[in-house]
């Protein structure tokens, strides 16, 4: 399994989650975060909750089986991508394995 993690400017998360979903990636979990970094948003303005100069930004992470990750990452790619400067990043990282907190049990490879 793999997990994705991507940053993506506000005014095109609707765009990511429409495409992701369209292509059968229905589970996801969206967190309004501020990013900071080498470049800043012309919105940016000094964050009143941690002190730093700040650019709002979607954090959408994800699982998937190996052979799917490619694919996602490629659709917020695509979906993601602004003629402007900052547009994000995506981590890809192994995931070991999983547990149901209702079961304990290990998520089997279609139960994702």
């Amino acid at each position: 399994m793999k997990e994705i993690k991507a940053f993506v400017k506000p005014n095109r998360i609707q765009r990511v989650i429409e495409a992701l979903s369209d292509k059968g990636f229905k589970s996801m979990t969206l967190s309004l975060a501020e990013g900071t970094g080498a470049f800043k948003d012309k919105g940016a303005k000094p964050s009143l909750d941690f002190h730093v100069t700040d650019s709002p930004i979607v954090k959408l992470e994800m699982v998937c089986q190996n052979e799917e990750a490619q694919s996602a990452i490629n659709i917020i790619l695509k979906n993601g991508k602004t003629p402007d400067p900052g547009d994000g990043i995506i981590y890809l990282s192994d995931i070991e394995d999983a547990y149901q907190i209702k079961t304990g049990g290990s998520l089997k490879r279609y139960d994702l």
